[in-house]
């Protein structure tokens, strides 16, 4: 065997190929499955054990010269003017096709532009996160529901009663980027915090438990309800169109005092009603309100000289009322046939 072996490294060493068509000729009589090499290997196994290590050393080189060969007739044949591939008049200049962006990814891109056209900054922070920064200094009460495993992920738990601060968990919204921003920087802040989170729900048309938040904070002094109303009408109208109809209801979230919720005319069925509005004709897209005096103080920011609000939205909302998609499970699919309509055009 180890003559057979020396006879084709000096074959493959004092030969050459000519064109495409040898080169594959090449590859399919050595290089296949069935080729040569491949029956040298099947053939080495049933060798006693004494000869394989000399053997296998040689079979080794034999294969790497096959490879050699093969690549560098390759790259060179590629580019001879005879190759049909370079001869083809109608053959696109650049034959890459150009990939695709998650609708996911194209709205959080919008949302940022038109908060930065503003005057916010974008800021980001961890997706495992202590239950310090998620809930204790956004003002959750030890008892609080939201801190129930059935609605946090946690990934350690140094106590099974009440909250600890060593309590380890996965994000369930990104108010916890905006209690780092406060804890590091002061006043005048205003900064948007894009990211994805996860929430224990179950996952339906219209609820995942993994999904996307943007969420904004602006701290100043003689800050107002009023600011905050101007501020989302202006991205609504930005994000959906002048005609956008828009409406706040009064809601509760234990960080900001008051709270309201804003909703958006559902744009997937004119505000006739749907399965995504539940038949109601409105979508709410986010919760907002003053940042409650506890937060500010939980961050040593003096609440009787400053002010702010905050606002939180999901991005996959947004998305189904831009693109009318009327099942957020399909952001989560990965069906190529889905995708490929957000298809970029340059």
């Amino acid at each position: 065997m180890l003559e057979k072996i020396d006879r084709l490294l000096s074959l493959i060493s004092e030969l050459s190929v000519k064109d495409i068509q040898e080169l594959e000729t090449f590859r399919i009589r050595y290089m296949s499955k069935k080729g040569i090499i491949s029956e040298l290997f099947e053939e080495f196994r049933q060798m006693p054990a004494s000869e394989k290590k000399e053997i296998g050393r040689k079979l080794n080189i034999l294969k790497q010269s096959v490879i050699e060969k093969y690549d560098s007739y390759k790259d060179s044949l590629s580019l001879l003017p005879s190759s049909p591939r370079l001869n083809d008049p109608s053959r696109p200049s650049f034959p890459c096709s150009l990939g695709t962006r998650h609708p996911i990814s194209i709205v959080r891109g919008e949302i940022i532009s038109i908060f930065e056209r503003i005057g916010f900054s974008v800021s980001e922070g961890p997706e495992i996160e202590s239950d310090d920064n998620n809930f204790t200094r956004l003002n959750f009460a030890p008892e609080h529901p939201a801190r129930d495993m059935q609605d946090t992920f946690y990934i350690s738990r140094i106590s099974a009663g009440d909250s600890n601060p060593g309590d380890i968990l996965l994000r369930t919204h990104t108010s916890s980027v905006q209690v780092r921003v406060m804890q590091k920087q002061k006043p005048p802040i205003r900064t948007i915090s894009p990211g994805r989170v996860f929430r224990n729900e179950a996952i339906s048309a219209r609820a995942h438990c993994i999904f996307h938040q943007v969420e904004g904070l602006y701290i100043d002094e003689n800050v107002s309800f009023a600011d905050l109303k101007q501020t989302l009408l202006f991205f609504a109208r930005e994000m959906y169109g002048e005609k956008t109809e828009i409406r706040f209801r009064p809601s509760y979230f234990p960080f900001t005092e008051p709270s309201g919720e804003m909703d958006v005319s559902c744009t997937i069925c004119g505000g006739k009603g749907c399965n995504v509005c539940k038949y109601t004709g409105w979508l709410e897209v986010l919760g907002c309100g003053m940042v409650h005096p506890a937060v500010l103080e939980a961050s040593n920011i003096d609440s009787t000289k400053y002010t702010g609000f905050a606002f939180g939205m999901g991005i996959e909302r947004p998305a189904m009322l831009k693109y009318q998609v009327n099942d957020l499970r399909m952001y989560y699919e990965n069906d190529l046939r889905f995708l490929e309509q957000f298809r970029s055009a340059f």
